[in-house]
């Protein structure tokens, strides 16, 4: 059982969700606040703040383990978003949570959320003398982040910003004619722009107004959670008579293409005896559930929506398909090589430097389902897969976190 602690003033804590310990901390006079903070301000290297989704995509995922990473080296990181993110899930005592909350007057159609961000960063960056603000998704963070950053300014306070750009709101939301000038305008008044991929960077000055440096950090895999377990009774209730297992992870939007992982599985399927298991949950399942149900396979697929211990399943996984549209890094991929397992893309965005075709698997044009089945029935071959799942964990290597963070915190 874990505790998260989420801090409303000062040093007011609750310990909060429907499944945590629930725990007051009473406040404690202006002096010993001072005292404390003082003292803990002379024990750590930074106060560190970031702003991110809280969802299961790959921007908030990685902000959260990059935060979790900085704390467990003594940096103070300060959380700040609508909900708490889903890999927050242990305690630390460097880590805080703080939530943004808005109410809906009548007279707004949509609640203000940028507004109500700003503020809280302000209001954080005071209360805790935070040095850095590292903003993951330029919308609307980054935009909020520069406005805290003046307001603080005609205070006296200083704050730096750090941008991350994480894909589709550079290539698909932030392209949006509505959003562009304010992205722009955040980008340029952003004290370090950063981007994972070199796909993402071109992108970046192609469809905006910057002309700044742009430093390319990729994502980066915990490999002590992201490994191949011992997981042999799983495979064998999964696939008892040792059919093969594919596995596709995302969050079932459109761009994600999830019809086509059903159509290379079908075509797989037709050659060998093989499993499929879906990830996730979103718009688009549902459609993808009718198709699976209308076709000869529909027994062997399982749909097992969202899930938190990913790395489980992978760890029983043969081949790992990611048939996106867009992808600005592959995370997902990444942790899938991690576990030991192949890899079947497409050649767009930041895949191709994520997944080595013909080395960690293969890269084919968007929709080219028979290509990326035929590639998939070569990995699958038994006198093939093993070199393949051995290059696929050699090259994630090469992303430990131990290799990544160091590379934040010097831009910090």
């Amino acid at each position: 059982m874990f505790l998260i602690l989420r801090e409303y003033n000062s040093l007011n804590f609750t310990v909060n969700t429907n499944h945590f310990i629930l725990v007051n901390f009473i406040p404690v006079s202006v002096s010993f606040q001072t005292l404390i903070r003082s003292s803990l301000y002379s024990l750590i290297d930074m106060n560190i703040g970031i702003v991110c989704y809280p969802t299961f995509g790959g921007s908030g995922v990685v902000a959260t383990e990059l935060g979790k990473a900085l704390a467990d080296k003594g940096h103070v990181v300060h959380f700040i978003s609508y909900d708490q993110p889903v890999r927050l899930d242990a305690f630390n005592q460097n880590l805080y949570y703080h939530e943004v909350s808005f109410n809906n007057y009548p007279l707004f159609k949509y609640a203000p959320y940028e507004i109500a961000l700003t503020s809280k960063i302000v209001d954080i960056v005071k209360a805790h003398k935070l040095e850095v603000i590292h903003v993951h998704y330029a919308i609307p963070h980054a935009a909020a982040a520069v406005t805290a950053k003046h307001i603080l300014a005609r205070e006296g306070i200083k704050l730096k910003i750090v941008t991350t750009l994480h894909g589709t709101d550079i290539t698909l939301v932030g392209k949006d004619q509505s959003y562009e000038p304010v992205v722009s305008y955040s980008l340029h008044e952003s004290d370090i722009v950063t981007a994972v991929s070199e796909s993402l960077k071109k992108d970046t000055y192609a469809n905006f107004s910057y002309d700044g440096d742009i430093h390319v950090i990729p994502n980066f895999i915990d490999f002590h959670r992201f490994n191949k377990q011992p997981k042999d009774h799983f495979k064998k209730a999964i696939a008892p008579h040792n059919e093969k297992i594919l596995v596709h992870t995302s969050n079932f939007r459109q761009v994600k293409r999830v019809p086509d992982v059903l159509e290379i599985y079908r075509r797989v399927a037709a050659k060998m005896p093989a499993k499929l298991l879906l990830i996730g949950d979103g718009p688009e399942r549902a459609a993808v559930e009718e198709e699976c149900r209308n076709c000869e396979v529909c027994a062997d697929v399982t749909f097992l929506g969202k899930q938190e211990a990913v790395e489980e399943i992978l760890s029983i996984a043969d081949l790992f398909i990611i048939p996106s549209e867009t992808e600005s890094f592959g995370l997902a991929a990444l942790e899938a090589m991690a576990c030991e397992v192949p890899v079947i893309s497409t050649n767009t965005g930041g895949l191709p430097e994520v997944n080595i075709d013909g080395v960690t698997g293969y890269i084919s044009n968007i929709g080219d389902v028979e290509k990326m089945g035929a590639d998939a029935l070569n990995i699958l071959k038994d006198e093939n897969l093993a070199m393949f799942k051995k290059q696929a964990k050699e090259h994630a290597l090469n992303y430990k976190l131990e290799n990544i963070l160091p590379l934040y915190e010097k831009l910090y």
